[in-house]
């Protein structure tokens, strides 16, 4: 198959994603191409088996000189990708077995709000604070920055802010409405999260999304930036609240997480962890687990006392707290998911 054939077919399986309603394009070495519909991979029809060529003219096509040098060097590297018919895609070459694989990730081109999302509005009260730390956490692939964006965009409805988002790659792209929405991309707009961070203070920025805590550095900076006067909103790749707040401290050095402690006990604002469950009849819809920075909560933070919160969750429903079994059985109670299906994220 030519360069220029492969190429067409290679748009033509996004075109199959998008249509499908897919999350990701799967395309590796001596396999058909695959898709992810409703957290199961099937295969693309018309598609033909993948060769190293086919890959290799890919990555030249859609990547840049710079991009291209870090995949020579680091063996992998994201990126974004539009096509002419408006359709975004975050995507990452990696080699597997000497050769390239590529995955995409089927980025919406609407920003929903929480509602046509089936997320509760009271997760916009964490954005409409004047100041703190506010984290989305779950497994890779369930929806962590479609709920942020959501945020992001009610504040651009509503409120006249300076918003700075630092992603690697950039997802969602935002348009200014009543807010001033600046997106910097990884390696293009800024060489680190923390450079891009510590920037933000010189920067007279309301709200900063970082794309995800990464290292002690990125971590520190954002608490530090909660710490005077800004929102910041991130995500973390952890399974509930409590293994957040645990991991957080613990990426510090001991003589340094007792301060840590305390400073995460006062400008911690929530935890949202969410899992993107199969629906009834097709799609998938998020399951949260919703953890508030109350005086209680942050007691417990201070005093090192995380294995106490669990009670807190599961008896604080009027404060609008709640662990992820108790929304699993309002989505069953719904008609929206099965039993079966909510059983396996217990």
């Amino acid at each position: 198959m030519s360069e220029a054939s492969f190429k067409q077919k290679f748009y033509g399986f996004l075109g199959y994603l998008v249509d499908r309603g897919g999350s990701d394009l799967h395309l590796s070495v001596g396999n058909y191409p695959l898709i992810r519909v409703d957290n199961d991979l099937v295969k693309v029809e018309k598609g033909e088996v993948i060769s190293s060529t086919n890959l290799e003219s890919i990555a030249k096509n859609i990547l840049g000189p710079d991009q291209q040098k870090r995949l020579q060097v680091k063996k992998q590297v994201d990126f974004s990708l539009e096509t002419d018919g408006g359709f975004r895609f975050r995507g990452n070459f990696f080699l597997s077995r000497g050769s390239l694989g590529l995955c995409l990730r089927a980025i919406s081109k609407e920003i929903k709000d929480l509602a046509s999302l089936n997320l509760p509005d009271n997760l916009y009260e964490f954005v409409e604070k004047p100041q703190g730390l506010f984290l989305v956490v779950g497994p890779n692939g369930n929806g962590k920055s479609t709920t942020l964006a959501a945020l992001i965009q009610h504040i651009n409805e509503n409120y006249s802010k300076h918003i700075i988002t630092i992603e690697d790659p950039i997802e969602y792209v935002y348009k200014n409405q009543k807010s001033l929405i600046n997106q910097r991309e990884l390696y293009k707009d800024t060489d680190t999260f923390v450079g891009a961070l510590e920037s933000c203070f010189r920067e007279d920025v309301d709200i900063i999304l970082v794309g995800e805590l990464r290292s002690i550095e990125t971590v520190s900076t954002a608490i530090t930036a909660a710490e005077t006067g800004h929102i910041v909103l991130s995500t973390l790749h952890t399974n509930d609240s409590i293994q957040t707040i645990d991991r957080i401290i613990d990426v510090f050095p001991p003589y340094q997480q007792n301060q840590v402690r305390q400073q995460l006990a006062n400008v911690l604002n929530g935890v949202v962890s969410q899992r993107l469950v199969n629906k009834i009849g097709g799609g998938r819809v998020p399951a949260i687990e919703v953890l508030k920075n109350t005086t209680a909560v942050s007691n417990l933070i201070r005093q090192d006392q995380t294995h106490q919160m669990q009670s807190f969750l599961e008896t604080s429903r009027d404060d609008g707290m709640f662990v992820l079994e108790y929304y699993l059985a309002e989505l069953v109670k719904k008609g929206t998911v099965e039993w079966e299906e909510a059983k396996k994220f217990e």
